[in-house]
C-alpha cells in the first residue's frame, strides 16, 4: 500500500472527494438546501413574532384590551412559522437521509470493484477483515456525515449567521461585545478538531484490526477447534478489542472537552451581554420586547455554536474514515492492461506457450528467485506436467501465465504475444483454472458451475457437470442443481467441491487448462472417473498439469522436472525414469510406497 491518500490534505480537501459520489444527485441536493433555507428562515421569523407580542400586547403585565387583535394575529403567525418550519424539516430531512444511503451505496460499490481489480501486491499487504472493515464501518460514518452531520452543520451555520446578523440590528452595542467573546471559541474548536481528527484515523484502524482478526479465525475455524484453541484466539480478539476501545475513548474524549470548552464559552459570553442588556432596560434604554427578541436571538447563536462544534467532531471523524476509503480508491494495481492491447490470436482449441529465459522473486522475498532461466515451450494441445518438491516454482509459473505477478526478466508468450501486451480480461477469459482446493461460493450448485460462463444455459451447465462426474451427486441433493451449498461450499464433501471446480473450467471451454494438483482432494474411486473426464477435456487442447502425485501424469506428452525454480530436466515417464534423476527419485518414492 502506498502512504495514506489524504495523509497531505486538509479536512475539506479530503471531503472534496466524496464530491464525484454526490454530483449525480444535484436535484435532490437542491431541494434539501431549499428545505434547509425554509426552516432556517422560520426558524429566525421566530424571535421577531416574541418582541411583537410583548411590545404590542402586553402592559403592565397585561394584555392591552385595544392590542388584543394585533396579539391574535401574530399568535397565528406564530403558529404558522411553526407549520412552515414543520414541513420544511420534514424534508431536509428526507432528502439527506436518501442522500446518505445512496452515497454510502455507491462509494461502497465503487471500493469494492476497485478492490476486486487489485493485483496480487496489494492483497499482500492489506488484510481481507481490513477491507471489509473500510467497506462497511467507513462507509457506515460517511453516511452519518451525508446524511446527518452536513445537514446539521449548514443548518446551524445558517443560525448562526443569521442570529448574528439580527443580533447586530437588534443592538449594534451588546452584539458586537459577544462577537468579541466569540471569537475565543475559534481556538479550541481548531485545536481540538485536528486532535479528533489524528485520534478518529487511530480508531477507525484499531476497529479495523480487530475486525481483520475475528474474519482471519472464523476463516479458519476447524484448525482453532482442533488444536484446541479457542480460550487463546478469544483472549487474542478481546486484547484487540481493548485496544480499539482505548483509541476510541481517547477520540471521545477529545470530543466532549471541545463541546464542553465551546458551550462554557458561548454561554458565558452571553449570560454577560445578557446582563448588559438587563441593566440597559432597567435603564430604559431598551424594551422588553427587544431584550426578549435579543435573548431568542443569543440562544439560537449559542445553540447553533454548540451544535456547530459537535458536527466538527463528526467532520474531522469522517474525514478519518474517507481517507481510508480514499486509499482504496486511489490504489492502482501494478498488474493491468496496457493503454493500447494487441488483439487476442485466433484460437482454436489449444494455445501456443513459450517462456523466453524468465526470472521471477516474488516482492516479499527480492532476493530469492522463485524462477531462474526458465526457458520451455508448450505446442498446441499438447499436455505438459509440472513436477517437483515444494518449492521448485511449480504454482508460481501458473501465476505468471494469470498475469498475478509479471517477471522481472524474461516474457512469456501467448500464441507469440507477450501476455504483458494482452487485455488482461481477454488473456485470462482464454484460460480455465482449477485449484488444489476449488472454491465453492454461498449459492447453489447450478450458479456456483455457472460462474464459468455467466450466459450459460442451465442444460450447458448441466453437461459439464457430467464430464466432470459432479452430475450424479448433484442430483441426489436435497434440491438438485438448486441445492444451496453453504458458505465455502459446507455441504459439500472435499471431493464434491473439488468436482464443482472442474465442471466450472469444463463450462469455460478455455484455450489453455491449468490443473492445479486436480485431483488431489478425491478418493480413488472419484480420481479414476474424473480423470478419465479430464483426459476427454484435455484432449486436443493445451493443458499444463501441476502434480505431486505422479500417478495422474504418467500419460502426460512431456514433464518437466523443476528444482529451485530451474529446469532440471524433461521428458516422457519412461524416458525420466529411465535417466535416473530427481524424477527418478521422486518416481522411486511414490510408487513404491504405493
Amino acid at each position: 500500500m502506498t502512504a495514506p491518500a489524504g495523509a497531505q490534505r486538509g479536512s475539506w480537501a479530503v471531503l472534496r472527494a466524496l464530491w464525484p459520489f454526490l454530483a449525480p444527485y444535484r436535484a435532490r441536493i437542491g431541494v434539501a438546501a431549499f428545505a434547509l433555507l425554509v426552516a432556517a428562515a422560520a426558524t429566525l421569523v421566530v424571535p421577531l413574532a416574541f418582541r411583537q407580542m410583548i411590545d404590542a400586547g402586553f402592559v403592565s403585565g397585561r394584555l392591552a384590551a385595544d392590542a388584543g387583535g394585533h396579539v391574535d394575529v401574530w399568535f397565528l403567525a406564530l403558529f404558522g412559522v411553526a407549520l412552515v418550519l414543520a414541513l420544511a424539516t420534514a424534508l431536509r430531512y428526507y432528502s439527506v437521509s436518501w442522500l446518505g444511503e445512496r452515497v454510502s451505496a455507491d462509494l461502497r460499490r465503487a471500493v469494492f470493484g476497485q478492490v476486486l481489480r487489485q493485483d496480487a501486491h496489494f492483497f499482500e499487504t492489506l488484510k481481507t477483515g481490513e477491507v471489509l472493515s473500510r467497506l462497511n464501518t467507513d462507509t457506515t460514518l460517511i453516511q452519518t456525515l451525508v446524511g446527518t452531520s452536513v445537514s446539521l452543520g449548514l443548518r446551524n451555520a445558517l443560525l448562526f449567521v443569521g442570529a448574528l446578523a439580527m443580533l447586530v440590528f437588534t443592538s449594534p452595542r451588546l452584539s458586537s461585545i459577544i462577537i468579541g467573546l466569540l471569537l475565543l471559541v475559534v481556538l479550541p474548536i481548531l485545536f481540538f478538531g485536528r486532535r479528533v481528527r489524528r485520534l478518529s484515523r487511530v480508531s477507525q484502524d484499531a476497529l479495523a484490526d480487530s475486525g481483520a482478526l475475528a474474519d482471519e479465525t472464523l476463516a479458519a475455524i476447524r484448525i482453532v477447534q482442533a488444536f484446541v484453541r479457542e480460550p487463546f484466539e478469544a483472549l487474542r480478539f478481546g486484547q484487540s478489542t481493548e485496544s480499539a476501545f482505548t483509541s476510541a475513548i481517547r477520540r471521545t474524549r477529545a470530543r466532549a472537552w471541545l463541546t464542553a470548552l465551546v458551550i462554557v464559552l458561548v454561554f458565558g459570553a452571553i449570560v454577560f451581554v445578557l446582563w448588559l442588556g438587563a441593566r440597559a432596560v432597567a435603564a430604559d434604554q431598551l424594551s422588553a420586547g427587544l431584550l426578549a427578541q435579543f435573548v431568542l436571538y443569543a440562544v439560537l447563536l449559542a445553540g447553533a455554536s454548540g451544535a456547530i462544534a459537535e458536527v466538527y467532531g463528526d467532520v474531522q471523524r469522517a474525514v478519518g474514515a474517507t481517507e481510508r476509503l480514499l486509499e482504496l480508491l486511489e490504489a492502482q494495481p501494478v498488474i493491468r492492461s496496457p493503454d493500447a492491447p494487441m488483439p487476442l490470436p485466433a484460437q482454436e482449441r489449444g494455445a501456443r506457450l513459450r517462456f523466453e529465459a524468465v526470472r521471477f522473486c516474488y516482492p516479499s522475498r527480492p532476493g530469492e528467485p522463485s524462477l531462474d532461466a526458465l526457458d520451455f515451450d508448450v505446442a498446441p494441445g499438447e499436455t505438459v506436467a509440472l513436477v517437483g518438491p515444494s518449492g521448485a516454482g511449480k504454482t508460481t509459473v501458473f501465476q505468471l501465465l494469470l498475469r498475478m505477478y509479471d517477471p522481472q526478466q524474461g516474457a512469456i508468450r501467448l500464441d507469440g504475444v507477450d501476455l504483458r501486451e494482452l487485455d488482461l480480461a481477454a488473456l485470462r477469459g482464454t484460460i480455465g483454472l482449477v485449484a488444489q482446493e476449488s472454491v465453492v461460493f454461498s449459492a447453489d450448485a447450478m450458479e456456483n458451475i455457472r460462474y464459468g460462463r455467466l450466459d450459460a444455459s442451465d442444460e450447458e451447465v448441466i453437461a459439464a457437470a457430467r464430464t466432470a462426474n459432479a452430475h450424479e451427486f448433484i442430483e441426489r441433493l436435497p434440491n438438485g442443481y438448486r441445492t444451496f451449498l453453504g458458505e465455502r461450499g459446507v455441504r459439500l464433501s472435499g471431493g464434491q467441491r473439488q468436482r464443482i471446480g472442474i465442471a466450472r473450467a469444463v463450462l469455460r471451454d478455455p484455450a489453455l487448462l491449468l490443473l492445479d494438483e486436480a485431483t488431489s482432494a478425491l478418493d480413488a474411486q472419484s480420481e479414476r472417473a474424473v480423470q478419465d473426464a479430464l483426459e476427454r477435456v484435455m484432449r486436443g487442447r493445451t493443458t499444463l498439469v501441476i502434480a505431486h502425485r505422479l500417478s495422474t501424469v504418467v500419460g502426460a506428452d512431456r514433464i518437466i522436472v523443476l528444482d529451485h525454480g530451474r529446469i532440471v530436466d524433461i521428458g516422457t515417464h519412461d524416458e525420466l525414469v529411465a535417466r535416473g534423476g530427481l524424477y527418478a527419485q521422486l518416481a522411486a518414492m511414490q510408487f513404491e510406497s504405493a
